[in-house]
């Protein structure tokens, strides 16, 4: 059992060592789904684990061409692709950008982006009853749900604390 992440990181906290954990939650991921973490998809995620905020594509692509040749986009899709599959990376909708999750949580379990507008930060939380009522509701409707994200703009505690 991994050990329980705080929402936001406070802005001290050791980075290093938190994106080493999450490339370490990835290649346990893959291993265990007999996945392939192939060097192009473990740089696509150490990218999006330079900090807690999610990244566009082309930010993705500007990130590894500090370190590496500018990838082409169609690489860096299809490597956000496999991570997404995997439940490595989630996609922001409002921002049409990705960020990296290290949590442990199956594919179908339904989470909430919390967004901080000063900060940039996302931080995630299980919002399993609020997805069951929205699910019900749809469905009441004839509607039949596939998908539901959820993300909430506000302010995080640490941007509060530093106002």
């Amino acid at each position: 059992m991994t050990a329980v992440r705080p929402t936001f990181p406070t802005p001290d906290h050791d980075h290093g060592r938190c994106a080493a954990d999450a490339l370490s939650h990835a290649e346990r991921v893959c291993e265990r789904r007999a996945q392939k973490f192939t060097p192009i998809r473990r740089q696509v995620l150490e990218a999006l684990l330079s900090s807690h905020r999610p990244l566009g594509a082309y930010e993705v692509i500007d990130e590894l061409a500090k370190s590496m040749p500018r990838p082409a986009p169609i690489t860096v899709y299809r490597a956000l692709d496999f991570l997404m599959n995997n439940g490595l990376v989630h996609r922001i909708e409002s921002r049409n950008a990705y960020l990296a999750c290290a949590h442990d949580h199956d594919a179908a379990a339904m989470i909430a982006f919390l967004i901080c507008e000063q900060c940039g930060s996302v931080g995630e939380i299980p919002a399993a009853p609020l997805a069951q009522s929205l699910n019900a509701a749809a469905r009441a409707t004839g509607f039949t749900p596939t998908l539901s994200v959820v993300e909430i703009t506000g302010t995080c505690a640490h941007c509060q604390k530093a106002s």
